[in-house]
């Protein structure tokens, strides 16, 4: 293990989120809010001791697979743990393991909230919980890669370690470029969206806190009605948007750079991707239709909420606790289902869906044909049988989490309804679940010991479970 080279990645990371505190100072400024100063002392504090940390450069700067899990996993804690302070210091959250709880839901994109009045919240707290989507969508050490000189190959491990997905490489052959890149489509779809909702006549303050949460996937909203009280408009502007950020990015890539759109529309999982969203769209607007005053309410009112959760964001425009039972499933199911691999979205990823499809239907194949040889494709490009075998130890990994979590929170008393969408919500970094955690409700109710659980949830799923497991083998600490 080379404590060294991940001390300093941490103390850049300290530098980095020191610079990140100063947004919300700025906004405490137009709105003369005494909060403000904790978050400019605060940014001070961190830029500081960042830069203490990385004054010792590191002689071999090297990131191996386990120093980028471990790197990944400690920084995004340590992120949580300083970015939740802010709360704590000002009172508005008092409580510490709730604004963690707050704060890691923001920056693991998940959404979900232990506030039951957002809108008691002042301005710069506000922008603070949804510029963490932002910050986390596409992850901050991908911002940290492209802003480091001399990144290597051997930082690959720390991309991987933060990237959605089960496959994850460089767009072009340095990886510094591939960082920004995918910086630079990230930035200029946010501005998009930010634009048009400013057109449409949203104020610029919500058009802001909504847009990043939009591009993160993430879905905390400014009013307690989260997106209920925006125009029919507003609201499908963003429920194409979610659409847009659930998509892989190589999809944007091969248009925007290559200029290839044949090839960007021959990527199977986007094109699953969406055939799941019309789907899905089809199936609740007719089951649910009757809980409308027109077709085109229910149409509006399905598209949303299934964007919303199968790109993992959280936004909602109805309760859809009360929808029919049909409806409340599919929900739940695209709560596993998740978005693309390469995107800002959670869940488990329709790419590892696919894998998984064909690796069943080749496993019947031999049943019949014990001596039929058959590759896996996707993409026209063969799947590696070691990819194979990742995804279903992925699966496995992913339900003892689960259901480890699952017994730890039941015995808080709640029914298993809530306490089984609570941990789905959170695994898979969506926000909202169903009855007591439903669109209208939160997880105030729950133990300190359950949000700690739901806390490492969040954590597990926004890094793919691997790097957060790591931390607790032994293993890992060995020197050699």
């Amino acid at each position: 293990m080379n404590f060294a080279s991940i001390l300093y990645i941490l103390g850049t990371l300290m530098e980095v989120e020191g610079a990140l505190f100063l947004a919300p100072a700025v906004v405490s400024l137009f709105y003369r809010e005494s909060e403000g100063f904790v978050y400019f002392g605060i940014a001070l504090i961190c830029a500081l001791t960042g830069r203490l940390i990385t004054l010792k450069k590191v002689s071999k700067p090297l990131y191996y697979a386990k120093e980028g899990f471990i790197s990944v996993a400690m920084g995004w804690i340590i992120m949580s743990v300083v970015g939740c302070i802010p709360f704590v210091i000002t009172g508005e959250i008092p409580d510490f393991i709730d604004a963690l709880f707050e704060t890691v839901s923001g920056f693991t994109t998940t959404g979900s909230s232990i506030l039951s009045d957002v809108e008691s919240l002042s301005h710069c707290s506000l922008f603070w919980r949804s510029f963490s989507h932002w910050i986390g969508g596409m992850g901050v050490f991908v911002f940290i890669l492209a802003i480091l000189p001399k990144t290597g190959a051997q930082n690959m491990h720390l991309l991987r370690s933060e990237s959605p997905g089960p496959d994850v490489g460089k767009l072009v052959p340095k990886l510094g470029d591939s960082a920004k890149i995918l910086y630079i489509i990230y930035f200029g779809m946010t501005v998009i969206q930010m634009v048009i909702l400013l057109i449409t006549g949203m104020p610029l303050f919500d058009s802001i806190t909504l847009t990043f949460g939009t591009a993160g996937t993430g879905g905390f909203g400014i009013k307690n009605s989260s997106i209920a009280d925006y125009t029919y408009l507003q609201q499908m502007i963003i429920s194409v948007f979610m659409l847009l950020f659930g998509v892989n990015f190589n999809f944007y890539f091969f248009i925007l750079i290559r200029h290839s759109i044949k090839e960007a529309f021959s990527m199977e999982e986007v094109r699953a991707y969406f055939a799941v969203v019309i789907a899905s769209t089809l199936i609740i607007m007719h089951n649910a239709k009757g809980m409308f005053a027109s077709t085109s309410d229910a149409f509006g009112k399905a598209l949303f909420q299934v964007s919303s959760i199968i790109t993992t964001t959280g936004y909602s425009t109805a309760d859809f606790n009360e929808w029919p039972a049909l409806s409340k499933t599919i929900l739940v199911c695209l709560m596993f289902v998740g978005a693309c691999a390469g995107s800002t979205g959670g869940g488990f990823k329709i790419s590892r869906l696919i894998i998984m499809a064909k690796a069943y239907i080749r496993e019947l194949m031999h049943f019949i044909h014990p001596r039929l040889v058959k590759n896996i494709y996707m993409d026209k490009r063969k799947i590696k049988d070691e990819m194979v075998s990742g995804v279903a130890v992925y699966l496995v990994s992913y339900v003892l989490v689960l259901l480890i979590s699952l017994l730890v929170i039941s015995l808080d008393g709640f029914d298993l309804e809530t306490n089984f969408t609570a941990v789905m919500a959170t695994l898979n970094n969506i926000g909202p679940g169903l009855s007591v955690v439903g669109p209208t409700g939160n997880f105030n109710s729950y133990s300190t010991v359950s949000k700690l659980v739901l806390t490492f949830d969040m954590l597990a799923g926004r890094l793919e479970l691997y790097p957060m497991l790591l931390l607790f083998s032994p293993g890992t600490w060995r020197r050699k």
